[in-house]
């Protein structure tokens, strides 16, 4: 089967689904309860760390168990975890970490704002709009600190600046994000956002550019869909939404509740420590990394080692934190988005930027 259709349902319709808030969160929040988080029963526990990985902590305390949904299926941008767990940096923090895969990409966000688990991969915009919902969860890391959601266009093709497409056509998946994404991008640039045509095309970003459907498309990722577009012979540049006017915002977080943070701030303390250590790991042995992933890889969604290996090539240097720990959230970056959201009629004046995050 051609893998960039086989690919494209999957991680299309979690572009689609994740920016957006379900009604049906709100009943969610009233309904559930808040409280224990489910135990370990998916993940396997790391395997006794060998002379060079981290010593469990010594101890005849019980491990404290930590439930972490991803926003997906495992892919290369959750290599740290993976290896967290593997090479036994959790252990090392007394943490035993069951990390689950959504059966829907809005699961995360709402389970941890309902307290049915601990942690959450989100994205910053969500968060501040989650907020706007009186949805109580914060940020309390950066992972992925820069956009991996960029306009695309044929390679070659007369656009090559968001200015470009007046006159064309951008296809999208109903989000309203990448809609003001983009037209933001072409004022900036000089541009009427107003002789854009907006198509949306559901989940089949990948087939809309590589027909000719729309001229260009809005939401796919630099490290997913530009790699299988390039891998079946349809290359696209990509434009940064940063690049012009959008704010450099986090692709990925994450996330707890504002309970959650109050009652285990020295578990998600200690989970931070180890999530740095395993991302050093990955940063010094990246093939090692991506064994350790291919060996989580869900038979609903499987991975292709090349496209992975690109994928983490590309994720590392937008994971780094610089001269800062890893993780280490900017209060500007917040403040930032917080006002783009509201000049794009997303967010109203009164939700504020450092209710939305926490530097533990």
């Amino acid at each position: 089967m051609n893998p960039v259709t086989r690919s494209l349902p999957s991680k299309t319709l979690s572009h689609i689904r994740r920016m957006a808030l379900l009604p049906a969160l709100s009943l969610l929040l009233l309904t559930a309860a808040c409280g224990q988080s489910a135990s370990n029963t998916s993940t396997e526990s790391p395997s006794p760390a060998a002379s060079s990985q981290p010593a469990a902590e010594s101890s005849s305390a019980p491990a404290s168990k930590l439930t972490l949904m991803l926003d997906w299926y495992p892919n290369a941008v959750h290599s740290f975890l993976y290896a967290a767990q593997d090479q036994g940096y959790f252990a090392a923090q007394g943490l035993d970490v069951d990390i689950q895969m959504p059966a829907d990409t809005n699961d995360a966000l709402k389970l941890a704002a309902a307290g049915k688990i601990d942690l959450a991969l989100s994205y910053q915009p969500q968060v501040l709009m989650a907020r706007g919902e009186q949805i109580p969860v914060k940020s309390i890391a950066s992972i992925v600190r820069h956009p991996l959601a960029h306009l695309m266009a044929p390679e070659g093709g007369s656009i090559k600046t968001p200015k470009d497409l007046e006159g064309k056509s951008v296809g999208y998946s109903s989000i309203p994000l990448y809609e003001e994404a983009v037209k933001t991008m072409v004022k900036a640039d000089g541009g009427d956002p107003a002789k854009v045509q907006f198509v949306d095309v559901g989940y089949d970003l990948i087939p809309a550019v590589s027909t000719g459907q729309t001229d260009a498309i809005m939401g796919g990722f630099i490290n997913h869909e530009q790699l299988l577009l390039q891998k079946e012979g349809h290359p696209v540049v990509s434009i940064n939404p940063a690049d012009y006017g959008v704010p450099d915002y986090s692709e990925l977080v994450l996330v707890a509740s504002d309970e959650g943070i109050e009652k285990h701030k020295e578990e998600f303390t200690k989970f931070l420590t180890a999530m740095r250590e395993a991302q050093k790991f990955v940063q010094e042995h990246p093939d090692e990394a991506l064994s350790i992933l291919m060996k989580h890889e869900d038979k609903t969604a499987p991975l292709d080692a090349d496209i992975e290996k690109q994928s983490l090539n590309i994720l590392l240097p937008l994971m780094d934190a610089g001269s800062e720990p890893f993780g280490t959230q900017d209060p500007a970056s917040w403040d930032k988005v917080r006002q783009w959201l509201i000049d794009s009629s997303l967010l109203t004046e009164d939700i504020k930027a450092e209710d939305a995050f926490v530097n533990l």
